[in-house]
């Protein structure tokens, strides 16, 4: 990757113990969206800002995406600060497009990025001022501050399911999925009908599986990725700071009208307002094909799994068994910040941060965190909007500024 200052998996990253110097950098762990749109936005205001990204290049959970993945918000609010996204990406960029996207980013803007380098824990300095990060080869690194942006989609989550790990057949998550063409042919189920579960089944099914079922414990609410040439992610950016319940009512009325009721088909309408759900953390999932595909029976709706049973049977919640060929877990991801903040007192009981964006929490001044909520508005255009905040934040804060932050030249 052509990034300026790009350093080797060898290379030591600047300011560690070994080399003391007056000044420190800010550390940003992560060199995915949030990581970098940040790096750029400390840079844009004279702060030196490092990049530890634990993979060789930068983008690393885009480039593990499946195939046919493109963004369900649009490129032009889907931009991160200081470059627009190209206009032949077209409306809706894919996968490969948004991994071209960040390479250029990090080039265009000369961020300072520090490859094969994983941080396992963050702690305080022992000055008091600024934190002590501890990293892949014994390293210790101090920075004035620092900004954890290492993903939403963290690591796969996978159900306790009782007789899971003596299933004979093939499963694996979503994660590991990329294309419905080792699956033609074959009987699969796809559990969890999130955005990325409800794709994989219409992949699955234009990939020409031979039986595509898929697993639903919480019927989701379901929305037009654009009606009419207007994106869901504009209403979602037009309403997000409405009333709950005023959200709730006009989605409601909107879904009447835009969306058809597949309540003979296994998915009824939710009972609780999709607004609500936002608020607990299940964004509604955009349709890219599975309306038409559930109500053409191509895929099947059935009960959450309960269990694996001997034989290679699964049962469902409904008492049913199945026996596919193949199991998929579109069960999510957690964010595993356990080890690296956990102990900082920083966390809620679900393993999320107790603050995001420019506030830091009152334990731990100095420590920011990005891109670990999934707004109604669209992940991308938070995370950018973040950045900048971010970096004021850190460019006024005082406990930065007291631990001599490394600032770039003229």
């Amino acid at each position: 990757m052509a990034t300026l200052a790009l350093m080797a998996e060898s290379t030591t990253p600047p300011h560690s113990s070994a080399h003391p110097t007056p000044d420190r950098p800010v550390y940003v762990i992560g060199g995915g969206p949030g990581g970098l749109s940040a790096a750029y936005a400390l840079r844009a205001r004279g702060i030196r800002a490092v990049v530890l990204e634990k993979s060789d290049r930068v983008g690393a959970s885009w480039r593990g995406h499946y195939d046919r993945l493109h963004l369900h918000t649009t490129r032009r609010l889907s931009a991160l600060p200081g470059l627009p996204m190209p206009r032949r990406f077209g409306r809706w960029v894919s996968r490969d497009d948004v991994v071209r996207y960040l390479e250029k980013y990090a080039e265009h803007h000369r961020l300072e990025i520090v490859t094969g380098v994983e941080v396992s824990r963050v702690e305080r300095a022992a000055d008091g001022t600024g934190w002590l990060l501890h990293a892949t080869g014994g390293r210790e690194l101090t920075g004035a501050a620092v900004v954890v942006a290492t993903g939403y989609n963290h690591t796969p989550r996978v159900p306790d399911w009782p007789g899971r790990e003596t299933y004979p057949g093939e499963f694996l998550h979503a994660g590991e999925y990329r294309n419905g063409e080792p699956y033609a042919g074959r009987d699969v189920l796809v559990v969890g009908v999130g955005n990325t579960g409800a794709e994989i089944a219409v992949d699955l099914v234009e990939g020409g599986a031979a039986r595509v079922r898929l697993a639903v414990r919480t019927a989701p609410h379901i929305v037009r990725r654009s009606t009419a040439g207007w994106p869901a992610q504009y209403s979602g950016v037009l309403v997000r700071r409405l009333p709950v319940g005023l959200v709730d009512r006009i989605s409601r009325a909107q879904a009447r009208v835009a969306v058809p009721d597949l309540s003979a088909h296994g998915l009824p309408r939710p009972d609780t307002g999709l607004y609500t759900r936002v608020k607990q953390g299940a964004i509604p999932v955009q349709d890219v094909g599975l309306i038409d595909a559930v109500r053409k029976g191509r895929v099947e709706i059935v009960a959450a799994v309960d269990g694996f049973e001997d034989g290679g049977k699964i049962a469902l919640a409904d008492g049913s068994r199945v026996s596919p060929d193949a199991v998929i877990a579109a069960t999510g991801y957690v964010r595993a910040l356990e080890g690296l903040v956990g102990h900082l007192d920083v966390l809620d009981p679900h393993g999320k941060p107790v603050v995001h964006g420019p506030r830091t929490p009152p334990t731990a001044p100095g420590l920011y965190f990005t891109g670990f909520t999934n707004p109604i508005s669209g992940n991308l255009r938070e995370m950018a909007i973040d950045a900048v905040r971010i970096a004021k934040a850190i460019a006024r804060d005082r406990s930065v500024t007291a631990g001599a932050v490394s600032r770039l030249p003229g």
